[in-house]
C-alpha cells in the first residue's frame, strides 16, 4: 500500500467517524419533545 493510499484511507475513516460522532451527539442532546406517547392515548381510563 502506497503512502497517499495509507493517507486517502486514515482521511476518510477519520471524516466518517467524526460526522458519526457529531449526529449523535446532537440527537441525544437534543431537548425532549413534549408530544404524548402514542400508546398512552390508547389506555383504557
Amino acid at each position: 500500500m502506497t503512502t497517499s493510499a495509507l493517507i486517502m484511507i486514515i482521511l476518510t475513516q477519520g471524516t466518517v467517524i467524526a460526522a458519526t460522532i457529531y449526529f449523535f451527539r446532537k440527537v441525544l442532546k437534543a431537548p425532549h419533545n413534549g408530544e404524548p406517547d402514542s400508546y398512552s392515548e390508547n389506555d383504557p381510563k
